[in-house]
C-alpha cells in the first residue's frame, strides 16, 4: 500500500460483523482462563496481553500503522514525545555512558539530554548539524552508544544529514537515532537513508488537531546488536528469566527490550482513548501535510518581500542554505516557518500580540495557525550560548502554519506587520 492508504488502512482490518472504525478498549485489565496462562505470559510477555500499561489493541493498531508507514519492525507508543526521547536513549545508555546528538534540536530536549539525564550519569555530547566528518568522529569517546538528531530541526528548521550522521554513528558501531516530527514519515522515511531508530512527538503534524499528548518510537529492525557494544541485547536479562532480546526477538530485539523493560517500569503508556484520537489525526495526515507545505511555501515568499523581517528560514525557499538537503530527504519543507523580526524581541512581541487569526499559543503543527517566540517562551531555560548553539535569535518567531485559506493567513501576517514601526 501506499502511504494515503496506510494512512487509512495499516494497523486495524476488521473481520465479518466487526467495527470499520478502530473500537476503543476502555480496559486496564485482559481475563485469563486460568493461573498458568497468566504465569505462560509472564515468562514471555509477547505471548498475550498482559495490563494497559504495557499494550492495549487500541493504541497498538496505532503503533502498528505509524510501523508501517516508517518502515519498521515494531513501534511503541508512549505518554508524550519527551518520554519517547528518553526513552530511546535509556534503551540504549545507563550510568557512567555517552551519546552524541545534534545542537539544534527542540529547547525540552535539550535540557532533558543537558540537564535531567546528566544528573542520572549519562553524558550528552553536543556537535553541531553542519560539522564535517573528521570533527563529528573526533566526539565519540569510548563509552558513546548513540546519535541523535532531528530530520527538521525545531525552531531552526535546520534540515539534518541523515546520511552523514548515519555513516559515522555505523563506522562507530552505534545506531542513529532520527527525531522525525516535523517530516513525518509522509514526507521523509529516515530508515531510507540509513537512520536505524526513529521518534515522534505524535502530539504535533500525527495528531494534528492539538487534542492530545503522546510520543512513538519506531525500531528499523536493521541495527545489529551483537556488535560487542551492546550486551544488555545479547546476554540473558534476569528480570524476564534470562531472555536474550537478540536470540529470541532477532529484528525486533530494541522495540522489544523497550516494552519489557522501560514501558514495564515506568509506565509512561498512552491511554486507548488518546489513541483513538490520534488515529483520526493519522488517517488525514497525507492529505495535510501537502497543504501544510503549499500554505508554508506561500507565507515563507510572502514574509521575503517584507522590509520588516530581517531573515526567514524556510528549507522550501531556493535561497535557503538547506535547500539543498531539503531536496535530498524531503518530499515537502513541512508547515513551520521561522522568522526574525528586525528590531528584536520587542518587536517580535508586538507582530505575535497583534494577530488576530493565529494564535499565541505553546504548540506547534496544528491545523490552525499558531506562533511561538522560542527565546522566551520555549527556550527560555537554555542559556545565551545553548540559544545561540540551536540557532534561536532573540528576534525569532516560529509561525506554524496551518490549513486556513492562504488569503486569510496572508491577511492575519499584513496586521502583525502593520504594528511593527
Amino acid at each position: 500500500m501506499r502511504d494515503e492508504t496506510k494512512c487509512l488502512h495499516s494497523g486495524y482490518t476488521p473481520k465479518n460483523t466487526e467495527p470499520r472504525v478502530v473500537p476503543i478498549y476502555q480496559s486496564t485489565t485482559y481475563v485469563f482462563d486460568s493461573t498458568k496462562d497468566i504465569g505462560d505470559v509472564f515468562d514471555e510477555p509477547t505471548k498475550a496481553l498482559i495490563y494497559s500499561r504495557f499494550a492495549n489493541p487500541t493504541v497498538m493498531a496505532v503503533e502498528q500503522k505509524i510501523c508501517e508507514l516508517e518502515g519498521g519492525v515494531g513501534a511503541m507508543c508512549t505518554s508524550s514525545g519527551q518520554a519517547a526521547s528518553l526513552m530511546s536513549i535509556l534503551n540504549i545508555c545507563k550510568a557512567g555512558d555517552s551519546f552524541i546528538s545534534s545542537s539544534k534540536i527542540y529547547g525540552g530536549t535539550v535540557n532533558l539530554f543537558a540537564v535531567t539525564m546528566q544528573k542520572y550519569g549519562i553524558e550528552c555530547i553536543f556537535v553541531d548539524d553542519d560539522a564535517d566528518e573528521e570533527t563529528l568522529n573526533k566526539a565519540f569517546k569510548e563509552n558513546t552508544k548513540a546519535v541523535f538528531g532531528e530530520t527538521i530541526a525545531n525552531p531552526a528548521l535546520n534540515v539534518l544529514d541523515i546520511e552523514k550522521f548515519a555513516r559515522v554513528a555505523h563506522n562507530h558501531n552505534v545506531p542513529l537515532i532520527i527525531d522525525n516530527t516535523f517530516a513525518t514519515p509522509i514526507l521523509c522515511k529516515p530508515f531510507e537513508f540509513g537512520a536505524d531508530i526513529v521518534i515522534h512527538s505524535t502530539s504535533k503534524y500525527m495528531d494534528g488537531h492539538a487534542l492530545q499528548v503522546g510520543g512513538v518510537i519506531v525500531d528499523s529492525g536493521n541495527f545489529d546488536w551483537t556488535n560487542g557494544k551492546f550486551p544488555e541485547f545479547v546476554e540473558p536479562d534476569e528480570s524476564y528469566h534470562g531472555i536474550s532480546y537478540v536470540e529470541t526477538y532477532g529484528k525486533a530485539a530494541y522495540i522489544v527490550k523497550a516494552r519489557m523493560q522501560l514501558m514495564r517500569d515506568f509506565g509512561a503508556y498512552p491511554s486507548a482513548n488518546s489513541a483513538f484520537l490520534l488515529n483520526l489525526g493519522l488517517e488525514t495526515m497525507a492529505l495535510r501535510m501537502k497543504r501544510y507545505c503549499e500554505n508554508a511555501i506561500k507565507v515563507a515568499k510572502f514574509f521575503e518581500k517584507s522590509d520588516k523581517i530581517e531573515a526567514v528560514t524556510y528549507p522550501g525557499l531556493e535561497n535557503d542554505k538547506n535547500y539543498p538537503l531539503a531536496q535530498k530527504y524531503l518530499k515537502g519543507a513541512s508547515g513551520v516557518v521561522s522568522i526574525i523580526v528586525k528590531g528584536g524581541k520587542e518587536n517580535a512581541v508586538k507582530f505575535m500580540d497583534s494577530l488576530e487569526l493565529a494564535s499565541n499559543e505553546v504548540h506547534v503543527a496544528d491545523i490552525r495557525t499558531c506562533v511561538l517566540h522560542p527565546a522566551s517562551e520555549t527556550h527560555r531555560q537554555l542559556t545565551d550560548e545553548q540559544l545561540v548553539a540551536a540557532g534561536i535569535n532573540p528576534g525569532m518567531i516560529r509561525f506554524s502554519v496551518g490549513l486556513e485559506n492562504i488569503d486569510d493567513i496572508i491577511d492575519d501576517i499584513k496586521k502583525g506587520l502593520a504594528a511593527i514601526e
